[in-house]
């Protein structure tokens, strides 16, 4: 009998694969690492040909790891990172690298749609303001800059998208995935065709949209060969990252919300009406029937990669030697600065800026330094800096009629239960830790189980699957010295926002 769900996971740096049986209990993980490539000042790219090259080796190592034969796999589900421009010609070869989420390059051409079509125009019909992060606007660079790539494209797709191409041979694309284009009418969850010509991106370039935990296809003998899965195992369309880790934390109902602590911060509020605000961003949920109100950030987990990589070898070197993570000891360290970081505040803003203000030329910030000041401050102000933006996207949410009492938090950061604690204390909710760390690929495979029909509902399987592992309250007696800060966060991009325009370098 097929008794295991295999997830895959396209993160940013990394991609993860995990095995897991019906009850959720994961059976081995494998990762695969890939490079992103920053050629120009404001660009962010990455092959997917190498995301399929990480993806193949991990699977077959996860599937050595956990002693899994092939054949016992009941279904493939697949998440991936947002806002990728995938173009790829009839054969399925890719044609140039994706700007991915981090991406800015098409800043120009967004102000420019915007004042042509008229920016109220875009937002309501899409529920998304037009900004460069986005798929809109690379699609039209791509007309722009590269006229032969645009010539021989012919679908644009999606992270899961691709690596569900690269299984089955088939071209889709998920519905929780196309709020990445605005000319996807969120209202009906279908391409428009006025917008399609208004922005100048023809329909025959956008796949037939799919529910996320459809079986779009079967892997295929040369898909067979490459990773390692048996011949006719089904896949299903998947969706995108933050809405199958909000799915894997068990948020399934209107009200719940999910904290992300990935390379990406931000958060995902379920609910079943359509609520849209300009400085937010909205999008389906993989579970039918519901949107996400979501907040993303630039700055989540990647601040403290990008901290640990750049001043972090002598506790890598400790770290070693005591049979430790790097990142524990970062930890311990900032664990010994009281809350506030005697008034260090940083803006995480380091690829610009998401949500809520949407500034391509926001730059990260270190304020309040002197020579008391130490590696430590760097790293809890660091922790806090995160923590005020995705304040500030809740508090964004509230304005919009969207009410948060419980976070449930995943990805990496949440093993932290210090940088934990600080996001409590910070907006002063509850946040429940699921199994944080495999709780994207989670979601995948539930995707996967509904799809095949291993669950008979989206509810039983998050009552199957869904574990809780810990819990943290706010601690009232921070409040203050948060506030504080916060209120000195904001202020410090207003002062600086024209600053950072000047010095932006696009």
């Amino acid at each position: 009998m097929k008794q295991y769900l295999l997830g895959i996971d396209i993160g940013t740096s990394a991609c993860k694969i995990a095995v897991f049986n019906r009850e959720g209990k994961v059976i081995a993980t494998a990762n695969g690492d890939y490079p992103v490539y920053y050629p120009k000042q404001g660009w962010a790219e990455q092959n997917p040909e190498e995301w399929w090259s990480a993806v193949c080796g991990a699977v077959k190592e996860v599937l050595s790891k956990g002693g899994i034969a092939p054949k016992d796999i009941a279904g493939v589900g697949i998440d991936g990172q947002s806002w990728s421009a995938i173009a790829v010609d009839k054969d399925g070869r890719v044609l140039t690298n994706t700007p991915i989420w981090m991406d800015t390059r098409a800043a120009d051409i967004c102000e420019e749609l915007n004042e042509r079509i008229g920016s109220d125009e875009i937002f309501k019909l899409s529920g998304n303001s037009l900004q460069p992060s986005y798929t809109t606007a690379k699609i039209i660079w791509y007309q722009r800059n590269m006229p032969e790539v645009y010539a021989d494209t012919y679908k644009i797709l999606q992270s899961n998208s691709y690596i569900a191409y690269k299984l089955t041979g088939e071209m889709t694309q998920d519905l929780s995935q196309g709020y990445g284009l605005h000319c996807f009418n969120m209202h009906t969850g279908t391409w428009d065709e006025d917008m399609c010509e208004a922005l100048g991106i023809p329909m025959h370039l956008l796949p037939e949209i799919h529910p996320c935990h459809e079986v779009i296809g079967t892997v295929n003998g040369k898909a067979a060969e490459e990773c390692g899965l048996a011949i006719g195992t089904p896949v299903v369309a998947g969706g995108l990252d933050a809405a199958c880790g909000t799915l894997g934390a068990g948020v399934i109902h209107p009200g719940e919300t999910q904290e992300q602590g990935g390379q990406a911060g931000g958060m995902s509020i379920c609910t079943d009406q359509y609520i849209a605000d300009e400085r937010l961003i909205l999008g389906y949920h993989v579970v039918p029937g519901q949107w996400l109100l979501q907040g993303g950030t630039t700055g989540g987990g990647g601040v403290m990669r990008w901290l640990e990589q750049q001043f972090g070898d002598y506790e890598r070197e400790e770290g070693k030697r005591q049979g430790r993570s790097s990142l524990d000891l970062f930890n311990e360290m900032a664990e010994k600065v009281t809350p506030g970081s005697d008034g260090v505040v940083f803006l995480p803003y380091m690829s610009g800026e998401r949500s809520p203000i949407w500034d391509p030329d926001a730059k990260g910030v270190y304020y309040g330094l002197d020579f008391s000041k130490t590696k430590a401050h760097f790293i809890r102000s660091s922790m806090e800096g995160v923590a005020y933006a995705l304040k500030h996207n809740l508090d964004v949410a509230k304005e919009a009629g969207a009410e948060v009492s419980v976070l449930r938090a995943m990805g990496g950061s949440a093993n932290s239960l210090l940088w934990t604690q600080i996001k409590s204390d910070i907006t002063g909710k509850p946040i429940i830790v699921p199994s944080s760390d495999t709780a994207t690929t989670l979601g995948a495979v539930i995707l996967a189980g509904v799809g095949v029909g291993m669950y008979e509902s989206f509810e039983e399987a998050v009552a199957l699957t869904v574990k809780e592992k810990r819990s943290h309250e706010p601690n009232v007696e921070n409040a203050d010295v948060y506030q504080k800060n916060y209120e000195v966060y904001l202020e410090l991009y207003r002062n600086l926002k024209e600053t950072m325009k000047k010095t932006g370098g696009r």
